[in-house]
């Protein structure tokens, strides 16, 4: 392949390696560029090499033709050439972002120094120097507060218990993880956080941090009352990163808007994964990067009739500790609109709690938490959006189940 017809890729993270390796399998081999200096790497497992369960090459991906380590800071679009820091540039047939996400950094008093660095014991998590740096800092009994209570915060939260630091968790909202889980589920998951010792604040709001010589002391909610603090984690989010994409004058609208191609506005542009906006949604996750990884690479290799139509995928979160794993799922619509009918079982004895939402004959969503044995099964159900059989079909199946009676 010449380098008129290379496929270049730049983003390591899941997205970017799967489209390489994928592409490797059907004959396209492509160059994958990634800026950091670790090899490839699961991001969504760096919360188990924070709290301590795997070694960073535990996560480590395999990427097929190794990497090119290089900041890329600008894309000819003329040219169809990216530039890379070191001056160098790197001529493409087809070009693929997979840049991915930044973590998002809320404008809090003291949060930054003077030369806009995050002051010491304040960190971001979002890649394996974020985690490394955290692991470092870590210690029994050290005082952590982690700032945002989704996804992201509960699991680093638990990650620092877990290595002996005292965690207090300060989110905005009402409930833990509002995004995917509704009240009851927010609940146990709040429950199982206490267990480990964390201390969990809602409808809290964090205005200032406060540091003295250039370090983190403490952090000041909007009620004035302060928190002490040798470490503070900001879990507030991320950004999808698609500032190489604005400046080579892509159409950007929060992401990198993509047809059902994954091409963006330049016709020998894709971009897929955190980066990318398809039929005006923005992921964030894991599986519809990788969905959109497959896609591009059987379009990319000659299959002009693959298409990414969107990825209706589930949020699954497994949090290790005291009393053994607690592990939870959820998909759809939660929260059930007037008129939707409910399937509700709780069992507190066990801690498990499951709920699914029907509307019109059709599963829209579920949460359980606790025994998962009935995931798989509603899933599909959801997945497949057909109206469900009459005999009850998964609905039967998840009231019968082992814990579900």
């Amino acid at each position: 392949m010449t380098s008129n017809e290379r496929v270049v890729v730049i983003g390591t993270g899941l997205a970017g390696v799967r489209l390489a390796r994928r592409l490797g399998e059907l004959g396209t081999p492509a160059l994958l560029i990634g800026e950091e200096e670790h090899r490839p790497y699961n991001r969504v497992l760096l919360a188990e090499v924070l709290a301590g369960r795997y070694g960073p090459e535990v996560i480590a991906l395999p990427a097929p033709g190794g990497v090119r380590r290089a900041r890329v800071t600008g894309i000819d679009r003329g040219r169809r050439t990216v530039v890379c820091a070191d001056g160098s540039e790197i001529t493409y047939g087809r070009l693929v972002l997979a840049t991915g996400s930044n973590p998002v950094l809320p404008a809090l008093r003291g949060l930054f120094t003077g030369r806009g660095d995050l002051p010491e014991g304040v960190h971001a998590f979002r890649t394996m120097d974020d985690c490394l740096g955290l692991s470092k800092a870590v210690r029994p009994g050290v005082r952590a507060v982690v700032v945002g209570g989704g996804l992201l915060g509960v699991s680093a939260a638990r990650a620092l218990a877990l290595r002996g630091a005292q965690v207090v968790l300060a989110q905005q909202s009402e409930r833990l993880m509002e995004r995917q889980l509704d009240p009851a589920a927010s609940a146990l998951v709040r429950r199982h956080l206490t267990g480990l010792g964390v201390e969990v604040h809602t409808e809290c709001r964090v205005r200032d941090v406060r540091c003295v010589a250039g370090a983190v002391r403490s952090v000041e909610l909007a009620d004035g009352y302060a928190l002490d603090a040798d470490l503070v984690v900001v879990a507030c989010g991320v950004r999808p990163r698609v500032g190489l994409a604005q400046a080579a004058g892509l159409d950007v609208r929060e992401g990198v808007v993509v047809d059902d191609e994954l091409r963006t506005s330049d016709p020998y542009i894709h971009a897929i994964g955190d980066c990318a906006r398809h039929d005006g949604v923005l992921y964030g996750l894991a599986a519809p990067a990788l969905e959109q990884a497959d896609v591009l690479a059987e379009s990319l290799a000659g299959d002009r009739a693959a298409r990414y139509t969107g990825t209706r995928s589930l949020t699954r979160l497994t949090l290790t500790g005291r009393g053994g794993p607690f592990d939870l799922a959820a998909f759809g619509e939660t929260d059930a609109l007037p008129g939707d009918d409910v399937v509700q079982l709780t069992d507190a004895t066990r801690g498990t709690y499951r709920k699914v939402v029907v509307r019109d004959d059709r599963l829209v969503g579920g949460v359980l938490v606790g025994e998962l044995g009935t995931v798989g099964a509603l899933a599909r159900a959801w997945e497949g959006a057909e109206p469900l059989p009459a005999d009850g079909g998964p609905l039967l199946h998840l009231l019968t189940n082992d814990g579900g009676s």
